[in-house]
């Protein structure tokens, strides 16, 4: 029965139920519906008209040109998503250690991929949770050149606090897509190699790969070889929850200090503390804002 709720057709059949049929009320369902999910409709790029399906709704596109600011400094990284979002590191000896909690990681990039495995391997690593009512659109964290990326096959399971919790590091047994960018390359955000994990939920159908250069024009898909720009829109998941894991070379990167002070605060309540037994407190972010800056060696 698990098996069956978290395969493919069950979850595009749920996908389909939940958010194919039309809202009720054409030219109001889909205001309503974004006006109940605290959704702002002055950042989208339609008319609220357009929404009339639950889909349209969660696969819109924004003016995030406009809605959201970049760092102007070439040395920062910045969020894949509009999330919820938490920082660790493979490394024992660091404070940020977080091994198997969420992920196991050599299943996650794929146990076939040893050059990947051993080159992230004690780096840094960053979570990003998009929930249903998020823009669920990925943007580039940095400016790089796609050396690899592979899709590797999986279930569907939700990515939701309790279904972590639950389910022993599930986001390494889901549907995902791996990207991996050397920013060493001349206008490049020069902290080694990166690697973007786009990993899918129940009722994501598939992560479309749709990098555009300008707004959402032209989108192509993501091959090797391509640069990608830094802020721009890269991926597309198909409605529902889904998650975004970067990982960084050791050494390469800092967090952001506020990232980290949050996570580890004692005064907020979080599902994630009270069954790991220690501070982590998801910080709600937006896409392209700061997370990070370089440091060791260019």
């Amino acid at each position: 029965m698990f098996r069956a709720v978290t395969s493919a057709r069950t979850s595009s059949l749920l996908g389909f139920l939940n958010y194919d049929l039309p809202l009720g009320g054409r030219l109001t369902g889909g205001e309503r519906l974004m006006r109940t999910m605290g959704i702002d409709l002055e950042e989208c790029v339609l008319p609220a008209r357009s929404y009339t399906t639950p889909r349209a709704v969660f696969e819109r596109q924004i003016r995030y040109w406009e809605k959201r600011p970049m760092p102007e400094s070439v040395k920062s990284v910045v969020s894949p998503a509009d999330s919820r979002m938490l920082v660790g590191s493979l490394a024992r000896e660091s404070h940020l250690f977080l091994k198997d909690k969420f992920f196991s990681y050599e299943e996650l990039l794929g146990t076939r991929h040893r050059k990947w495995i051993k080159r992230f391997s004690c780096g840094d690593f960053a979570v990003f949770r998009l929930t249903p009512e998020k823009y669920h659109h990925n943007h580039v964290p940095v400016t790089g050149k796609v050396v690899d990326i592979y899709t590797i096959d999986g279930a569907f399971h939700s990515c939701n606090p309790s279904a972590v919790i639950a389910e022993c590091t599930p986001f390494s047994k889901n549907r995902r897509v791996v990207t991996i960018l050397d920013t060493d390359i001349p206008g490049g955000t020069g902290c080694g190699l990166v690697a973007m994990v786009e990993v899918v939920a129940l009722m994501i159908g598939q992560i479309v790969q749709c990098y555009s250069e300008t707004g959402y024009e032209n989108p192509l898909d993501v091959r090797p070889q391509m640069i990608l720009r830094k802020g721009q829109p890269k991926s597309l998941y198909r409605p529902g929850s889904s998650l975004d894991i970067l990982f960084f070379e050791p050494g390469r990167i800092t967090f952001s200090p506020d990232l980290v002070s949050n996570q580890h605060r004692l005064d907020v309540e979080s599902r994630f503390s009270r069954f790991f037994e220690q501070p982590m407190v998801e910080t709600d972010i937006q896409v392209r804002a700061e997370i990070a800056t370089v440091s060791g060696p260019a």
